[in-house]
């Protein structure tokens, strides 16, 4: 088994500063986090100005509910002056065994529709068979999508977003989430930067639909898919809480004809 590695980097900023700027993110105000945390305004107060120093417990009941990122909870411990808590495992670590098994299971159970797996930087770490079907649908090998980056592939020209109906639509969503997300991931703000930001979109609908689908011209014309996401329930470790699994699931009665059609063909 690999050993389990903490950041332990001097963070740029206190501990007062970032929960100070943790609470404005998440528009609370200090009576609002002091009651959700237990402990009374003035405390809170002080902490926040530097004039108290929170003991481990009060960090943790703080950090969990601003619903802080795991790895900018460990900022905050050693701001503080504490060891860090919270491990990053490798999926691949023998201890990771079940975690590998339930998205496997998930995995699997998404056929004939697709599904990927995406790590913290939207790196595709794992897909199903279905996953293999549309990429192929779009004239791209099967095996294309392990190893890729979601947001690269969209964002870049000669990369899914080009086989995307609606492109100008999901590019904006996935660069907005992402941008979001790199709030608190440093690695992530630096692929951003790094990828063309796409444009504003060009139309509105007058009466917009309860959501947006992801539309794929394929070899079999248009292919509609609704996204959904699964993640890890309560995760204590960085890796577990930055895995998600991204559901698209047939919008129609002719994608999933569609799909479940080369499915099959696939399994024979």
């Amino acid at each position: 088994m690999s050993p389990r590695s903490f950041s332990r980097t001097t963070p740029s900023i206190t501990a007062s500063e970032q929960l100070r700027q943790l609470r404005r993110q998440a528009k609370l105000s200090q009576l609002d986090l002091a009651l959700m945390s237990g402990i009374s305004q003035r405390h809170l107060s002080c902490i926040e100005t530097g004039r108290a120093k929170p003991s481990p417990g009060t960090l943790h009941n703080l950090l969990m509910a601003l619903n802080a990122p795991l790895e900018l909870c460990n900022s905050v411990f050693l701001a503080s002056g504490y060891a860090p808590r919270y491990e990053a495992t490798p999926l691949s670590s023998p201890s990771m065994e079940a975690v590998r098994d339930a998205i496997t299971h998930l995995l699997h159970a998404n056929n004939p529709a697709p599904a990927i797996v995406l790590g913290s930087q939207w790196e595709i770490l794992a897909a199903n068979a279905s996953a293999g079907v549309l990429f192929e649908l779009v004239g791209l090998s099967t095996d294309a999508a392990i190893g890729l980056n979601l947001l690269v592939t969209l964002l870049e020209p000669g990369g899914l977003g080009d086989h995307l109906s609606n492109a100008e639509e999901i590019r904006l969503i996935a660069w907005q989430r992402a941008a979001r997300e790199a709030l608190s991931n440093p690695g992530l703000a630096t692929l951003l930067k790094s990828l063309p930001a796409p444009q504003e979109a060009s139309t509105l609908a007058n009466e917009p639909p309860p959501l947006v689908l992801t539309r794929i011209d394929s070899m079999h014309g248009e292919l509609k898919f609704m996204s959904t996401f699964t993640t890890f329930g309560m995760p204590l470790d960085i890796t577990m809480e930055s895995l998600r699994i991204e559901h698209l699931i047939p919008a129609d009665a002719r994608t999933w004809e569609v799909m479940g059609r080369r499915y099959e063909q696939l399994k024979r």
